[in-house]
């Protein structure tokens, strides 16, 4: 029967009934970087909220002025009745403020990987994308009807091997993030960019974690690297450092044009609500104009990373605000989760297919407003539940 699958899943009511259950908890109340749940206060490093921005003074002004000004929904698709004129604005300032040509914005960062990969990718086609790529991307490939092809997490070899065997002619995309979300790791987007150039591939790169964050002015990992004209098309989120909800992709106007009129993830979804448009607007405006911002962030980042690290643990290949605890096994990776929660710290739990077998580990994530006494809390909490838990000695 079909629904027999459901009836045999049990791993979650089990995990649920000793007390290891880390997903869905339902957050009560948040203030800056804390959290209620279950009536106990917490300090939250499971957010992507890099910047700081999701309480900011203007960013909430500005949603409230949107709700006041055009109600709480379009209740309607972009393509009819959905596109307001701050639609139009962002997408003319997201295009200025990465370097491109045009812009176009889709109601979730899931959906913009959907709408842009499922378009542009054909018969005849081959997309070409890392192991470690988001999930997103990896259903999008699905989705489309071109031929899929995966090469080992940043092996530029595998990559090419690829590429040199592909015929000549076909149309190639290799896909890539440009900051992969559970390592926080930095794709080698110079050595791709020159794959691209030799085997005749456009190259388009998942920034979700890199925009804001990356780079001199936070236009993201291909700014960091030098390499922005190089890259085709740029997608990113509203739901990291932007502090809302929503997608984008900037790309030439042509390229953009297409996926807009023939993206069915955009087509057919109500647009972006008009509180949510207003944040991205605001914050844009604040990551413009407050690189201090960014300069804070990679301290907490420094200061975390190398704590982490004198204390013993492993944190991986991470070069940026996301700074995974690397655990191994999943019964591991669920008490430490249980013993940080206990000690009023909030954090995620990551285990397969999210991250390979026997790799499990506890993602944090930083943000620019994390104190300093906030963060010695969060170290010391860890070097306690490491020793409880039997991952530091």
């Amino acid at each position: 029967m079909i629904f027999d699958k459901c009836a045999e899943f049990t791993r979650a009511e089990e995990a649920q009934q000793v007390g290891l259950y880390p997903y869905f908890a339902p957050i009560e109340a948040v203030k800056g970087n804390k959290v209620v749940i279950h009536g106990k206060e917490m300090i939250m490093v499971g957010s992507n909220n890099y910047l700081g921005l999701i309480d900011h003074p203007k960013v909430m002004q500005a949603a409230k002025a949107a709700v006041d000004k055009y109600g709480v929904s379009t209740c309607g698709s972009r393509f009819l009745n959905g596109t307001l004129d701050i639609h139009d604005e962002l997408e003319e300032r997201l295009a200025g403020f990465m370097h491109k040509e045009a812009a176009l914005s889709f109601s979730t960062g899931f959906q913009t990987n959907q709408g842009i990969i499922s378009t542009v990718v054909g018969r005849g086609d081959a997309v070409i994308t890392d192991r470690m790529d988001h999930a997103s991307i990896i259903d999008a490939c699905r989705l489309s009807y071109g031929t899929a092809h995966k090469f080992k997490h940043n092996d530029m070899s595998a990559l090419e091997r690829i590429l040199a065997e592909l015929e000549e002619g076909i149309g190639k995309l290799i896909i890539v993030d440009g900051v992969f979300s559970m390592e926080g790791d930095l794709v080698n987007l110079p050595e791709i960019v020159r794959l691209g150039k030799q085997y005749g591939a456009n190259i388009m790169v998942d920034d979700a974690h890199g925009i804001g964050v990356m780079g001199k002015n936070g236009r993201g990992t291909s700014e960091h690297f030098g390499v922005e004209s190089d890259v085709d098309l740029i997608m990113g989120t509203f739901s990291k450092s932007f502090a809302s909800l929503g997608g984008f992709v900037v790309g030439k106007k042509k390229v953009i044009s297409y996926i807009k009129h023939h993206a069915r993830a955009l087509i057919f979804s109500a647009s972006i609500t008009p509180a949510s448009v207003a944040t991205v607007l605001a914050t844009l405006d604040i990551i413009e104009n407050e690189p201090e911002r960014r300069e804070r962030l990679w301290a907490v980042t420094e200061k975390m990373k190398s704590g982490f690290q004198a204390m013993g643990f492993d944190t991986g290949p991470t070069e940026t605000p996301v700074i995974p605890v690397l655990i191994g096994d999943d019964e591991s990776a669920f008490l430490m989760w249980k013993s940080l929660n206990e000690e009023g710290i909030f954090t995620n739990p990551v285990i397969y297919p999210a991250v390979p077998q026997g790799q499990a580990l506890i993602r944090t994530s930083y943000s620019a407003t994390h104190s300093d006494e906030e963060l010695d809390f969060i170290l010391a909490g860890f070097e306690k539940c490491g020793k409880i838990v039997g991952i530091l000695k």
